[in-house]
């Protein structure tokens, strides 16, 4: 008898998406974007405020904007297969990339990745 383990091209999880070689560099390439764009933004605004500093309450907001961004995107951005469609789908619903971004994608990612963009709560 052969246990989940045993075997290493079995999954333990029926409902576990496989992802090729071709799906993880493209996931890849998307996930690197889309968290790169973010980062900009957050450097973006974290140099407006900077610029902004004219007393020492404006250097304590710059501190808490970036703690609270930091979480933020470490919440948001966690490159775990198992979790992609997850991360894509939410990415997706805020505008952050789009469904032509995800081509090579099988339909069953495609899938679980829509449905997740249209769900309101994250």
């Amino acid at each position: 008898m052969n246990s989940p383990s045993a075997n290493p091209n079995r999954h333990p999880y029926r409902n576990e998406l496989t992802w090729s070689k071709s799906e993880k560099t493209v996931a890849r390439k998307v996930f690197d974007a889309a968290l790169g764009w973010e980062l900009h933004e957050v450097i973006q605004k974290t140099k407006q405020m900077a610029n902004g500093i004219q007393q020492s309450s404006d250097l304590w907001d710059l501190e808490k904007y970036l703690t609270q961004r930091r979480k933020e995107i470490d919440r948001k951005y966690t490159y775990r297969h198992s979790e992609l469609t997850q991360v894509f789908g939410r990415l997706l619903h805020e505008r952050r990339l789009s469904e032509q971004e995800l081509s090579g994608l099988r339909e069953d990612k495609l899938t679980s990745i829509r449905s997740v963009a249209g769900c309101p709560a994250f």
